[in-house]
């Protein structure tokens, strides 16, 4: 989630519901460390200055709010199980409010709400082969779930990761891939768009090692975050490899602003995304993909 929109400065309690929490009064978080991930992003790890937010649950959504600037939607890319409250956040600078806060120091204090949104309900997907497919700045979307997964490997059969980026220096968390891979078992899978000198590895879109992956049809569960054509075409390559609609989940992106399912902003359908989404089964977002942001 990176689109930039000015913060509207109202204030009042959240509504109920399964998906929303939080209020529109930001909390205090204040930047631990900074870590580059790529030329146009980096990942800011946070602490609360006053009190700790409710924990995350991977695929959710914080308010991110730089102050003085605005307010953006921001994935939760960290541990979910971090202690003292800790965050992380990776950011890609598209904007005024997301390069600002991508660009903050150590001890730059941002505002922060949240959790918000649907998440990729990993407990259903136990006992089951997990397959996550991220393309560019969406890998930071399902990192918390790669996390997570990583961290309780024993309730999965296979872990499967499928990274596509334009080009290398844009596939971010490099060390990691390696150490889910190499400590975990995970199966990554990587491709860039078109040939780069130094790269020995596939080339292409992620729909070419998703066709060329053996998949349980029937024990399979994917995730999928990245450009919406990507998905479109990941999840038509899965369902031709058998797997149902509802076993195959997305990620979605509109405009959201309040967070709270209020101002209408991220509607897609018949779907406010900061209250109903970003995660939704694939059968629900079939129809809708094709809907452009107004």
């Amino acid at each position: 989630m990176s689109a930039d929109f000015a913060s509207n400065g109202r204030t009042g309690a959240a509504t109920t519901g399964t998906a929303t929490t939080g209020t529109m009064v930001p909390t205090r978080y204040r930047v631990r460390e900074r870590i580059v991930e790529a030329a146009d992003c980096a990942s800011l790890t946070l602490e609360p200055v006053d009190r700790a937010l409710a924990p995350f649950r991977p695929g959710q959504f914080m308010m991110l709010y730089a102050f003085g600037i605005g307010e953006i939607a921001v994935s939760c890319s960290g541990d979910p199980g971090a202690a003292g409250g800790a965050a992380m956040h990776t950011i890609r600078g598209v904007g005024a409010v997301s390069t600002a806060l991508r660009d903050a120091t150590p001890g730059t204090v941002i505002g922060m709400r949240g959790p918000f949104g649907t998440d990729w309900n990993l407990a259903d997907c136990a006992e089951r082969d997990l397959l996550i497919v991220a393309g560019g700045v969406g890998l930071a979307a399902v990192r918390a779930a790669v996390v997570a997964a990583v961290g309780r490997r024993d309730r999965y059969r296979r872990i499967v990761l499928v990274v596509g980026a334009r080009t290398p220096a844009q596939i971010l968390y490099g060390r990691e891939l390696d150490m889910w891979a190499t400590d975990f078992g995970v199966e990554v899978e990587l491709t860039i768009d078109r040939p780069a000198v130094g790269w020995t590895g596939s080339v292409g879109f992620v729909t070419d090692p998703l066709r060329r992956l053996a998949l349980d049809a029937d024990a399979t569960s994917a995730l999928l975050c990245g450009p919406e054509p990507m998905m479109r075409f990941a999840a038509r390559v899965l369902l031709e490899k058998g797997i149902r609609p509802d076993d195959v989940r997305v990620s979605l992106e509109r405009n959201m602003q309040c967070g709270i399912g209020h101002c209408g902003h991220c509607q897609l359908g018949e779907l406010l995304l900061c209250r109903d989404g970003p995660v939704v089964p694939y059968s629900v977002a079939r129809p809708l993909l094709g809907v452009g942001e107004l």
